[in-house]
Parts: C-alpha cells; structure tokens; sequence
C-alpha cells in the first residue's frame, strides 16, 4: 500500500475534476486498484503502490493540460493513462496540447495517441489516408488542418468534396437548383466550415471560390493546385471514382482522404476506399492512418458500439461470410461473445 498528495489551486481543481466529478471517476476507473479523496485544495491517492505513481502521475499531467488552458474530457484523460502505460518518459500534456487552430474561444486539437499520429502525417505527407469508424474525428480534423493551411497561407484554396451517395435510404428526386439538391450531402461539410471560421466569412470564401464545397463528379477532367483537398466519405466512391480524383492532384497541393471502410453505401460494386489500400500501400509520400474505437471522442457508447459491430463482422466473416441476420447466426454470435 501506498499514498500520494498533490496540492492544487482552487480553480485549478475545478477544471481538473470537471463537471460533477467525472474527470475524478474516469482516473480511479484507469487504475482499479487506488482510492482516490479530494479535500479543499488536496488531492490524495492511496492504495496499490504502482497504481498510485501512475495515477499521481496522470494527474500532474492532466494538470499541465489544465494550465495550458485546456479543457479536460474523459477522453483525454483516458488517452494520457494509455500513454504513461505504454512509456513513463512519454508527455501526454506535450502531445495532446498542440492546438492545430483556434476559433470562436474554441481549440481544435487531437485528443488521442492516434489521432495526433493522424495530424503529423498530413504535416509530413502529400496524400494521407485517414481510415475509422465514426467518431474517430478523421474529417473534422483534416478541415482543421485544411483552414490552418489556408490561414498560414500554404495553399490557395480549400477543396471539400464527397461522393453523392444515400445511406441506405432512397430518397427520390430532390426539389429546387442544382445546388440545392446537392446541398443535404454536404451539410456536414458546411456546419464544420461554420465551426472552424467566422460564420460571416464563409460566405464570402465560398462566393470568391477560396472555398469551394462540390460533389465529387465536379472534379474530373480538373488539376487542382496549391490547394487543400479533403475528400470525405471516400468508401462510397468506386474504383473508378478513387483514380480519377486521386489523379487531379497538382503542384503545391496537398489531399486528404478520410472514409469507414465497415459503412459502405453503395447499391452494387466495390469500394474505391477498400481498393486504394491494396494499391498504393507502398508509395512514398501516401500514408495509411488508421483510427480505432480507442480514438472515438463522441459519446463513450459509441466506441463500445463500434468494437461490437467489429466482432459481429468477424464472426459474419468466419461463417463464410454469409449475408444478413438469422435467429440461428444471432444465437451463434451471442454464445462466441
């Protein structure tokens, strides 16, 4: 048995345990085996002695982040024991901390191991793969890195685009223009344009073609250069559709594709996503960044809901990868649990 106590200022304490003590509950939860008590300004962990120095550990880090001025989730706190766990001498506040833009009194930046691993290849790559399920922060963090370019003036312009494909819903004839009944495709695109920049830019940006948000059957035939392009949703593209925009790349751009190979929503065919990786695996200057459930910064159920889809696929797969739920697999499945 072992104890440790930590002194921490007033309103420094308040952001290190976060609303109704649950950066408090996510610590004792990475280290089962220590007790953790706050009083006043006194923070005291007792219990198994190499559970203690990690989580004392932990704690200084996170308060680092504090410091820095960043504000704390379960997630971070998560990703900064897996770092200590893996190498002491390791930093998480030093890695985690590095704020890729900052807009509207809000900081974007990577809040996992794997998703820092994720920005440094786009600052060190031409083409760079971001491959996960959803909640991984693939797209959300290559427009942040797309407005940073545009910001620090390394490209000329923005490129944002993504196949026109309904997820599993036929949805008939759209009313209105042309741009109107392409607009629902890519509203996420926009919302996350309007989150990174002052909304009253916008605008402005997309008017002047700085900005330019389009389906992806409006880039062939193009060559795109000194531009950041981000293709999203890249599993519904097909192969065809993959080498066409792979090859509209030009001088002084730089691309970033970002898809979830397990949500595909084409009617018929193979993806171009799941092609790619086979293809250009071994080019240099193209990198392969792969996000995991460990790496979902959405609600905690959401990565819990991934890795359950993931070992439904495998057993589908096992079982000669027949299609479709029956009683008799769903039984199966559930007894392999």
């Amino acid at each position: 048995m072992a104890e440790a106590r930590l002194h921490i200022d007033g309103i420094e304490m308040v952001r290190l345990l976060g609303p109704q003590d649950r950066l408090l509950s996510t610590i004792e939860h990475q280290y089962p085996l220590v007790v953790v008590h706050v009083r006043g300004n006194d923070i005291t962990i007792s219990g198994d002695a190499g559970q203690v120095e990690g989580a004392r550990r932990l704690v200084e880090e996170l308060l680092l982040m504090v410091r820095n001025g960043q504000d704390l989730t379960p997630a971070e706190v998560s990703t900064s024991a897996r770092i200590l766990e893996k190498d002491r001498s390791t930093s998480p506040a030093e890695l985690l901390s590095q704020a890729i833009l900052t807009a509207r009194g809000k900081s974007v930046r990577p809040k996992t191991l794997g998703q820092k691993s994720y920005v440094d290849a786009i600052d060190e790559n031409t083409i760079v793969f971001g491959i996960g399920p959803a909640g991984t922060g693939k797209t959300y963090l290559a427009m942040a890195k797309a407005v940073q370019s545009l910001q620090r003036k390394e490209v000329e312009r923005i490129i944002l685009t993504r196949p026109a494909v309904e997820a599993g819903e036929r949805l008939g004839y759209l009313p209105g223009t042309l741009t109107d009944k392409i607009d629902p495709y890519l509203r996420p695109l926009y919302d996350a344009l309007n989150e990174m920049m002052d909304p009253e830019i916008v605008p402005k940006l997309l008017a002047a073609g700085t900005i330019e948000v389009a389906p992806l059957a409006y880039m062939r035939g193009r060559t795109l250069n000194n531009s950041f392009i981000v293709l999203d949703e890249a599993q519904n593209t097909t192969p065809e559709q993959m080498k066409m925009f792979l090859t509209r790349l030009g001088f002084g751009s730089k691309m970033v594709v970002t898809g979830d190979i397990t949500q595909v929503d084409l009617p018929t065919g193979t993806s171009g996503l799941q092609v790619v990786t086979r293809i250009l695996e071994r080019i240099d200057d193209i990198h392969f960044a792969t996000l995991t459930s460990a790496d979902v910064v959405r609600h905690t159920l959401v990565g819990q809901i991934v890795d359950a889809y993931t070992k439904y696929d495998q057993v589908k797969m096992a079982e000669n990868n027949t299609p479709g739920f029956t009683s008799d697999r769903d039984r199966r499945y559930n007894r392999k649990r």
